[in-house]
């Protein structure tokens, strides 16, 4: 488990229309600030701003088509000639575990990226990362650097 102060980062917050949103900086919107969207947003403000991953790179909220349905993944982080993913981000709700159905979540989204090196899950509490390059699971001690 990797140990990122998450929930300690600085967001940008507003109240609106009797609700509390959060800035998405890299959909450049107000969204509603529900418990897994603080945790996305802490997460990506931690990657851009401590990591020194590329805002311009990264991708929220798209769709991966899968047979006859479309899931949504809650961020990836492409190489830098944003044809291929590097990085895909799956966060959960603080109140959530990272368990095995997490694990599989993000395996069936995997599938569909292939090339994709690493995962990267958190609920903001615990966070897990993964590499891939070898063509099997390697769980990894801290986040690698940007640079695909």
């Amino acid at each position: 488990m990797l140990q990122l102060p998450l929930l300690e980062m600085p967001l940008r917050t507003r109240s609106y229309n009797g609700l509390t949103q959060i800035w998405d900086p890299i959909r450049k919107i107000w969204v509603v600030l529900s418990p897994e969207e603080h945790v996305r947003q802490a997460l990506l403000y931690f990657l851009h701003h401590k990591m020194g991953y590329p805002m311009g790179l990264t991708a929220v909220e798209r769709g991966i088509d899968l047979g006859h349905t479309t899931l949504r993944f809650d961020a990836v982080i492409f190489q830098r000639e944003r044809t291929q993913p590097w990085m895909l981000i799956e966060c959960k709700s603080p109140t959530v575990a990272i368990t095995e159905a997490v694990l599989l979540q993000a395996a069936q989204y995997h599938g569909r990226l292939p090339g994709c090196r690493f995962w990267l899950l958190s609920n903001g509490r615990e966070s897990y990362c993964a590499d891939f390059s070898t063509g099997s699971v390697s769980w990894l001690d801290s986040l690698p650097a940007y640079e695909p």
